[in-house]
């Protein structure tokens, strides 16, 4: 099998293109040429009247001409032997697992990276014990919704604590910009299709599943894991971890406390608890775990007309069907020395609220795999550093955003509406007192006022100097009728949860930080990435297997 990347042909090209353009392409003739399969499948859409679609395919010819061409084009790096994709498990328990000396190990956080973690370890017959906060994912749904309907918050089942993790209310998008050697994504992507997904995720170049359909992936991929033998427990929120100190400033993880006072027995934690679990950062922090302060992003959700984005991208091949609705990635690099980025792109999506604890605004984007909402929505942030922004102590960065989320309360009403301002009054730094011809997104609602009273200063100087910059890439971006809602501050975890080559904390054996809440992930398909890591890091401790960690850092 040979992959064939970069044939680029126009959008519209007849089905029989495809086979003509891998022949003119590699010169062979069309009995040479036994099966077609495509493994990516992107486009380009810097020239709007001439957007063409990317390949990359895997084909197949005879041995001898697979080795005719491999010669003749020798070196270049649009042809190659097709590269293994197929995960194999790193190891596997003995049927009597666990024996007298062994402990199970516990995933702590149901999230992305603690599904995929449980999963790898349930498949491997480790028969993990997962231990969510939250509640499963269907009455998990009914309590985000009392937010945003109600504006009842449950502070322990809402868009960030509960089944599925906060990507269960998101985009549900599922690509990266992590190495991936090992094609550690395709492991995930094809666990989620077995669940469920769209089989499409396999070969579009960015897919996403939208909220309904990771509901159901994700009790799927439950059910997998307890045929296997693993045991999921929601509303069981670790209280305590107990360590057990050394002389060498070093601890081992020797089990778990639950709010329910329940203690569990165990030499092997997974961390996977997400960026907002404050309380548990803390805790871990009492507990002498290992952890250092590191940047995150805030500033505010702006919605457009989904049709503007769709016209800026595509130009007259906006609604085609192969293209859909329309996202972007801007990024400026401000005057003042700041960054501003678009962040969590959701096209035809809405604005949600995200958050977790009483007296606090959070917003964050959520679309349905459909994307046919009127609005387009993303967070445009500035980034903000440790040693500059909030040097206090290790978690300064929780109390900022403490901060910030309280004063959106407050500027919202106090009922857990959203502050918000038309973009034109905003550059203009003049109050909103009524909308215009967009509407906005949020629930339970917004209140129109004066938005920059929301950020420090530096973060609307920079703010105000990235949107007309963001016009000149996508026409109307900087349109007076569009929406800022506020605020956005949970971009990403403001801890790093320090591990070494190993996996483990590095001075706490036994405690494995992964996923987007320590440090080491960003997004659904990195997050699941990592988890496998650390089930095969737990697995290669657990069992003494005397190999490698594959890729350890």
């Amino acid at each position: 099998m040979l992959r064939l990347n970069d044939l680029k042909l126009p959008l519209d090209h007849e089905e029989a293109a495809l086979r003509k353009s891998i022949l003119t392409r590699l010169g062979i003739e069309d009995t040479d040429l036994h099966s077609v399969a495509i493994f990516k499948r992107s486009y380009d859409a810097r020239k709007k009247g001439d957007i063409q679609l990317i390949y990359q395919l895997d084909i197949e010819v005879s041995k001898a001409c697979e080795a005719i061409l491999l010669a003749r084009f020798e070196g270049k790096s649009f042809l190659g032997a097709s590269p293994n994709t197929e995960y194999t498990l790193l190891a596997q328990a003995q049927d009597d697992f666990p024996a007298a000396d062994q402990q199970r190990p516990l995933v702590v956080g149901f999230g992305p990276c603690g599904i995929l973690a449980a999963l790898v370890l349930a498949q491997m017959g480790l028969k993990p014990i997962i231990l969510e906060r939250g509640q499963d994912v269907r009455q998990r749904t009914k309590d985000t919704w009392g937010l945003w309907r109600e504006g009842k918050l449950n502070t322990e089942s809402n868009v960030q604590y509960g089944e599925g993790g906060a990507g269960t209310f998101s985009d549900g998008k599922l690509w990266s910009q992590v190495k991936d050697r090992r094609f550690l994504g395709r492991k995930v992507m094809t666990e989620f299709v077995k669940a469920g997904a769209p089989e499409e995720i396999m070969m579009v170049s960015k897919p996403h599943i939208g909220t309904f359909k990771l509901v159901k992936m994700v009790e799927n991929i439950r059910a997998e894991i307890t045929r296997l033998g693993g045991e999921i427990r929601f509303n069981s929120k670790v209280e305590t971890i107990h360590r057990e100190a050394s002389s060498d400033d070093q601890g081992q993880i020797t089990g778990l406390t639950l709010s329910s006072g329940e203690h569990l027995p165990t030499r092997h934690v997974v961390l996977a608890i997400g960026h907002s679990a404050r309380d548990t950062f803390e805790m871990l922090l009492d507990q002498g775990v290992y952890i250092e302060p590191k940047p995150f992003s805030i500033g505010f959700r702006i919605e457009h007309p989904q049709s503007v984005i769709d016209a800026a991208r595509f130009g007259d091949q906006a609604g085609h069907p192969i293209l859909g609705s329309a996202d972007y990635k801007l990024v400026h690099h401000c005057k003042n020395g700041r960054s501003v980025y678009s962040f969590c792109m959701c096209p035809g999506g809405t604005v949600v609220a995200a958050t977790s604890e009483e007296g606090r605004v959070v917003t964050n984007g959520m679309s349905q795999y459909s994307r046919n909402e009127r609005n387009a929505n993303s967070a445009i942030v500035v980034g903000i550093e440790p040693e500059k922004d909030y040097p206090e102590h290790i978690l300064a960065g929780i109390d900022l955003q403490r901060s910030l989320e309280a004063l959106a309360y407050r500027l919202g009403g106090e009922n857990y509406n959203a502050p918000a301002q038309l973009v034109g009054d905003y550059l203009r730094n003049t109050p909103s007192t009524d909308l215009a011809s967009v509407t906005p997104s949020y629930k339970p609602g917004v209140s129109l006022g004066d938005l920059s009273k929301a950020l420090p200063d530096f973060a609307n100087e920079a703010i105000r100097e990235a949107i007309p910059a963001f016009d000149k890439q996508i026409k109307g971006f900087a349109m007076n009728d569009a929406i800022l809602t506020g605020i956005e501050t949970r971009t990403s975890s403001p801890i790093c949860i320090k591990r070494g080559k190993d996996y483990q904390n590095l001075n706490t054996r036994g405690l494995y930080p992964a996923g987007e809440g320590a440090g080491y992930a960003g997004g659904i398909l990195s997050a699941g990435i990592d988890g496998i890591k650390i089930a095969e890091a737990v697995a290669i401790d657990l069992l003494k297997l005397d190999i490698d960690i594959p890729g350890g850092r």
